[in-house]
């Protein structure tokens, strides 16, 4: 996990020893929470807000991982495994739990099959996990009904605002101009641009 297999890499007992602690936790996680993954419902739950964007961090980890498989950037591949383990750690919901382990072990079996294996079969998903297949992402899971945007004056943060996913560049900026702790750094200067990165953040800029 801690380079592509085309580059040279110093080896060292603090690497092996990181391996090692996230094959850990991935275990702890799964046997953790076994009896709720092997009891879990097929249908995810989507009342749950919190378990919604826990499921979209998923899918969205997921998307990149069989991208960088695509391009045989294995480390990567593990680092979206990583950030799944993180973000299962933190949620409840067992359908959840169920889907996410289960993309994960599947994630990883060529490059840790031995546990991946073996949890596989424990957690019921199935008796050989090489007969699974890839996972796949769920496009409807990456859609949000509003996206944060971090907002900026003259560089500096100021603010975050909640805007509609379907919102035009329009909406965005005066979401932005009309928040309040924004208003109060503008003052009585004369806005002379606002950038507007889609998805991510509006730059004001109000010269004093």
């Amino acid at each position: 996990f801690t380079a592509p297999p085309d580059q040279s890499l110093e080896w060292s007992d603090e690497g092996v020893e990181g391996a090692h602690r996230f094959v850990r936790r991935l275990w702890t996680l799964a046997t953790g929470h076994a009896d709720a993954i092997r009891d879990a419902d097929a249908k995810f739950d989507d009342a749950d807000e919190k378990s919604v964007a826990a499921r979209r961090e998923v899918h969205a980890a997921l998307k990149k991982a069989l991208y960088d498989y695509e391009r045989k950037q294995f480390n990567t591949v593990v680092s979206a495994c990583m950030t799944m383990v993180n973000v299962l750690n933190k949620v409840d919901n067992s359908a959840l739990l169920s889907e996410g382990v289960s993309i994960i072990l599947r994630l990883l079996a060529p490059i840790a099959p031995h546990v991946t294996h073996h949890l596989w079969s424990e957690l019921g998903f199935g008796e050989d996990i090489l007969s699974a297949g890839f996972p796949e992402v769920d496009e409807s899971a990456l859609q949000q009904e509003n996206i944060e945007y971090v907002v900026q004056v003259n560089g500096k943060v100021r603010a975050k605002v909640q805007v509609s996913a379907d919102a035009d560049k329009e909406a965005v900026e005066k979401e932005a101009l009309d928040n309040q702790n924004v208003q109060k750094f503008i003052g009585d200067a004369t806005v002379r641009k606002v950038i507007v990165i889609p998805g991510k953040l509006v730059n004001i800029v109000a010269p004093q």
